[in-house]
């Protein structure tokens, strides 16, 4: 479980493909802490660390079913990519339940500088799963961010300074993918009322 907290950025240094699964060395200011079968979010995305090949770096493995829902099949070395550890039991939680499941991709469509804050608009499949509200959470490549405006197929969010500054959002560029984890409430209640209906 994470919060949507971005701890650092990290840095893709190698990808090996090996079979249907790639492997992604990353090196970031918290790799010397990480421990093998620990599990981070990059980008949103739960992997687990498998290995530690050297000072200030870590690897991860993303399956077939991650690389399908995800944007990692497009990482490339020097990808900066969003770094948080998993929250710990007894801490604040300053963003939202994050449970590093990402739903789908969303493209982004538009950013426009607001004079000391950034409006992003995304577009995603419409579907029933993929539930927003205005003033709702939502995770975007492992940020947690408040909807603005929401739709059955789009979303927007406004992102602050600090936020801007110090994830990869601000390198996003329209048409790019993100990564999109859907408030973990609305699903549950989603679900719930559809079996409810049978």
């Amino acid at each position: 479980m994470f919060t949507g907290i971005i701890e650092t950025l990290g840095e893709v240094k190698s990808i090996e493909a090996e079979g249907s699964n790639i492997h992604f060395v990353i090196e970031s200011a918290i790799s010397h802490e990480l421990k093998v079968d620990q599990s981070v979010a990059h980008d949103g995305v739960c992997l687990t660390v498998t290995d530690l090949p050297g000072t200030g770096r870590h690897r991860v493995t993303a399956i077939a079913e991650t690389l399908k829902r995800t944007n990692l099949g497009s990482w490339k070395p020097g990808t900066l990519v969003n770094i948080e550890r998993a929250m710990q039991i007894g801490g604040r939680l300053d963003g939202h339940m994050v449970q590093g499941h990402v739903d789908t991709t969303a493209v982004l469509v538009s950013v426009t500088d607001q004079g000391g804050s950034w409006d992003l608009v995304f577009t995603h499949p419409e579907s029933p799963e993929c539930i927003t509200v205005p003033k709702g959470s939502i995770c975007v490549n492992g940020v947690s961010l408040t909807v603005v405006i929401s739709r059955s197929d789009s979303f927007s969010v406004s992102i602050i300074p600090y936020t801007w500054e110090h994830t990869n959002l601000r390198l996003l560029k329209p048409g790019d993918r993100a990564n999109v984890e859907f408030d973990i409430l609305g699903k549950y209640i989603h679900r719930f009322l559809a079996v409810y209906r049978q």
